[in-house]
């Protein structure tokens, strides 16, 4: 795919429907059109921003957050379902790239996820937040490092972490490592005050100048209203305030537009991707200006499974596991020794 020079992106800071995954979903169509209709090629949505993130969470004791946890379960979204069916066809019928953060359900789990849609409709990527930070903890479960990937696009190449994932320097290298153009950062916003998004600004652009690449984040927003249905108490909903910074930044750290710090709206910036080797030519994290021999990353890309079925015999025969000198290999019982439970069907 040759690469394109110039990219036309946008950053939604919307609200979302706190009573309805559906009209949720609706807040996003409208939105991918409405950057479409602006020429924008790819949009970036909050995290978790389908349904809705669990802003409750931050604000009540576990003891009375049960019933919100459970709508939450309730609303969440399958992959594949009717809802990414949805943001699927709106993708390929606008042409536009989407980055969309959901509350995804497997079973008897929710999830913090990430997907990303290409321009033609195809699901590229859906990856969940490794480690959930604090209060997040009690609502999703752990991702693994296989959607520590990044991905060609019509856009070029993505990879995408969610909110304080980027204090984890080694999961922002793995990506660095596999060339991305343009990462996609989702905060929720709404949240912590001022002092959140002067944090979420720092950390993006520091990331756009170490990986020598676009960074392009969306936050979500809180109306008043919204603050007060969440907490009641109105010594909380301070607490649901200030912390968006809704920004795209260029590999050279700089805001391309200013950034959307109050309010709905939605950022559009033409990206000149030249600006990627103009930085690179500099300073390559992993290219020329890493020592590999020195410093390295190994990551563990499989993905995760509370159960893996296997046709193999339990254990080698007598003879397989004698070695030449008559000594016993002791690796089949070193390799037996996993940190999953293994589901072993009887030899044919």
């Amino acid at each position: 795919m040759e690469k394109k020079m110039s990219v036309r992106v946008a950053a939604a800071q919307i609200a979302p429907d706190l009573t309805s995954r559906e009209k949720t979903l609706a807040r996003v169509l409208d939105a991918i059109r409405e950057a479409a209709t602006k020429g924008a090629e790819l949009i970036v949505f909050p995290e978790t921003f389908v349904p809705w993130y669990p802003y409750f969470s931050f604000v009540l004791p576990p003891v009375l957050s049960g019933k919100e946890h459970v709508r939450l379960y309730e609303e969440a979204v399958t992959v594949p379902s009717a809802a990414t069916d949805a943001v699927s066809a709106a993708a390929r019928e606008h042409g536009i790239v989407v980055a969309l953060g959901v509350n995804e359900r497997d079973h008897g789990s929710l999830y913090n996820a990430q997907l990303l849609f290409d321009a033609d409709g195809t699901l590229l990527l859906k990856r969940r937040k490794i480690t959930p930070t604090f209060h997040e903890r009690m609502i999703w479960g752990q991702g693994d490092a296989s959607g520590l990937k990044v991905v060609d696009s019509a856009v070029g190449r993505l990879g995408a972490l969610a909110c304080w994932e980027h204090y984890n320097p080694l999961a922002r290298y793995a990506l660095m490592a596999q060339h991305e153009d343009i990462h996609i950062a989702q905060f929720p916003g709404s949240m912590v005050g001022p002092i959140f998004a002067d944090q979420m600004e720092v950390t993006i652009r520091h990331h756009a100048l170490e990986s020598g690449c676009f960074v392009v984040n969306a936050t979500g927003w809180l109306t008043d209203e919204q603050i007060a249905s969440i907490a009641p108490d109105a010594g909380l909903q301070k607490a649901l305030r200030g912390g968006c910074m809704t920004a795209i930044i260029s590999p050279e750290g700089k805001h391309v537009v200013p950034p959307l710090t109050e309010g709905e709206g939605i950022l559009i910036a033409d990206l000149d991707m030249s600006l990627i080797v103009k930085r690179k030519r500099m300073m390559d994290s992993v290219g020329h200006y890493a020592r590999p021999e020195l410093l390295h990353l190994v990551m563990d890309g499989r993905a995760t499974a509370p159960m893996v079925t296997t046709t193999q015999p339990s254990l080698p025969t007598a003879e397989a596991r004698t070695l030449s000198d008559g000594e016993y290999d002791t690796s089949a019982d070193r390799d037996s020794d996993q940190r999953i439970a293994v589901l072993r069907s009887p030899a044919r």
